[in-house]
């Protein structure tokens, strides 16, 4: 069963709950600009010890190498606190990028919320 908090006030982030764990789901273009509107939610998600994290890009039309940098350093962030991070990610273009530059075995995406939680390896430090 899913909860909703008071939305964040950005057009490219809504958060939510999903079976325990905090979903952030990335909207639009996500670039520089979206970026900066975003790190501070982000922070907030990832700075607690033991959080449980899905970044979820469905509804992402543009992915650079500013959303890299907020998926490195929410992986980050999760595992200096012994949290766990999972990827959703079905758009072709979003794939390729992370793919290309390796995040994908990181963080291999899954194609859904419910495929998510199921996907191994994503909560290990190593490469």
């Amino acid at each position: 069963m899913s909860h909703d908090p008071a939305p964040p006030a950005t057009e490219y982030l809504r958060v939510h709950t999903d079976r325990g764990r905090t979903v952030l789901e990335l909207r639009g273009e996500i670039d520089i600009a979206a970026a900066v509107e975003i790190i501070p939610h982000l922070d907030v998600a990832t700075g607690r010890p033991g959080a449980r994290i899905v970044v979820d890009l469905r509804h992402v039309e543009f992915f650079d190498c500013s959303g890299l940098r907020l998926l490195y350093r929410a992986r980050q962030r999760v595992l200096d606190r012994d949290g766990e991070l999972r990827l959703v990610c079905t758009h072709p273009l979003t794939l390729r990028v992370l793919k290309a530059t390796g995040l994908a075995r990181l963080l291999p995406p899954a194609p859904s919320l419910d495929a998510a939680p199921e996907k191994p390896g994503v909560t290990s430090g190593t490469s």
